[in-house]
């Protein structure tokens, strides 16, 4: 049996070949990490490939995403970009489809639900290159000064702990809530999931404003919000980056975190205790999920090249190499597995564990960039005083759906 790969043949004719590669600085401390990556990998790529060339772009977060929509715009896009969407390209057809790309091992060994996540109108176009997932985080000192033995597992047991926490320590925040403009859409994600639903239905629509959802918030306000449980700043007001650096200042009892937010608060000397996040009564049903995204531009027609050069980029040393080195989670099972089986990365398991169930924003929609920002805007407003979640979780729902309809 003979099987035809993506990626076998040329698209370009005869002669040399060079690959425009724009990508994304991972190196919040300034560093040269990610340039090092990706001219290693090129170097290395190239050794094995004559005839293909990669030109490297690195450029910071602040701007990567703007700059590639520049060159679109320009009609000089890359052949390759790894960036923070996908999903307004994939709508353009300006974006080869993952069958169109890679080999079938290295298509099929993506995790599902990164797959699912990279799908626009139930194609694949992004290749998920990194991923992360959220964990409930536990300041342990503040814990035992406390009084509290054990691990939170369901949402009363976030509340009673947060009422302990603000009688017996100094912790400004019990428990922070950060719902401020910055990041407020994955702040309120992880809350929709840990109550049983999410932004979408199971035909992923939107349903924003479900009776689970306002339940949820009608909690989260009753419970923690209007007993000041949640800290001297508004949640609506608190960002998720003061909401971190106050964790690691030893600040905050607990937050929803990430795996950066655990080493930098290890490094601050913080003891850092992680568990999945609760939910109503056990464990959440899923955690969220996040993923930062790879892909191939068809504008110069290089697909064969694009092909064998991302084949490349997801082998197994590569996955690990970046994602061990910037702290993040392989989106490859096969990684994943080497991954959580090797002790160096001990910190990272309790995250692996949660990514196979967990579930992504809904970013294959080109609706969900104006929903989100309409969700970072509004969603605070629904435990501010007097506020009422089914009012503002109902109007943020309603312009969701509209946004939808004119996809």
């Amino acid at each position: 049996m003979t099987v035809t790969l993506a990626g076998c043949g040329s698209s370009s004719g005869s002669g040399d070949v060079t690959l425009k590669l724009v990508a994304a600085d991972y190196d919040v401390a300034g560093g040269e990490s990610s340039k090092k990556y990706w001219a290693d990998l090129a170097a290395a790529f190239e050794s094995k490939n004559p005839g293909i060339k990669i030109d490297v772009q690195i450029e910071s977060w602040n701007d990567v995403d703007r700059k590639v929509a520049e060159m679109v715009k320009a009609g000089t896009a890359p052949d390759v970009a790894q960036i923070g969407a996908y999903a307004d390209y994939a709508a353009a057809d300006k974006l080869y489809s993952a069958d169109q790309l890679l080999s079938v091992p290295v298509q099929s060994n993506f995790l599902r639900p990164l797959v699912d996540a990279g799908e626009h109108k139930h194609v694949q176009y992004g290749l998920p290159f990194v991923a992360s997932t959220r964990l409930l985080f536990f300041n342990k000192k503040l814990f035992e000064k406390a009084g509290i033995r054990e691990d939170p597992k369901t949402w009363d047991d976030l509340r009673a702990d947060a009422v302990k926490l603000k009688a017996n320590t100094d912790a400004k925040y019990p428990f922070a809530l950060p719902l401020g403009p910055e990041e407020a859409q994955a702040e309120t994600m992880m809350w929709l999931l840990s109550g049983g639903d999410g932004y979408t239905d199971t035909v992923g629509n939107y349903a924003i404003d479900s009776p689970q959802n306002v339940s949820t918030f009608t909690w989260l306000k009753d419970n923690l919000v209007d007993k000041k449980l949640t800290g001297p700043v508004a949640p609506s007001k608190l960002n998720r980056k003061e909401a971190f650096a106050a964790f690691t200042r030893g600040e905050v009892g607990m937050l929803n975190g990430h795996p950066s937010l655990m080493q930098a608060a290890e490094k601050a000397g913080v003891d850092v205790g992680k568990v999945a996040l609760p939910g109503r009564n056990g464990k959440a049903k899923s955690a969220m999920g996040v993923a930062d995204w790879i892909m191939g531009f068809k504008q110069n027609g290089h697909r064969a090249e694009v092909g064998k050069f991302l084949d490349f980029v997801f082998s197994d040393k590569n996955v690990l190499d970046f994602a061990g080195q910037n702290g993040l989670l392989p989106a490859t099972v096969t990684a994943s597995e080497t991954m959580e089986k090797d002790p160096k990365h001990l910190a990272l398991r309790e995250f692996l564990q949660e990514l196979p169930t967990s579930v992504l924003p809904p970013v294959g929609k080109t609706s969900w960039a104006a929903v989100s920002e309409n969700i970072k805007g509004n969603i605070g407003k629904a435990v501010e005083p007097g506020g009422r979640p089914a009012t503002v979780l109902g109007r943020i729902g309603r312009a969701a759906t509209a946004a939808e309809r004119a996809e």
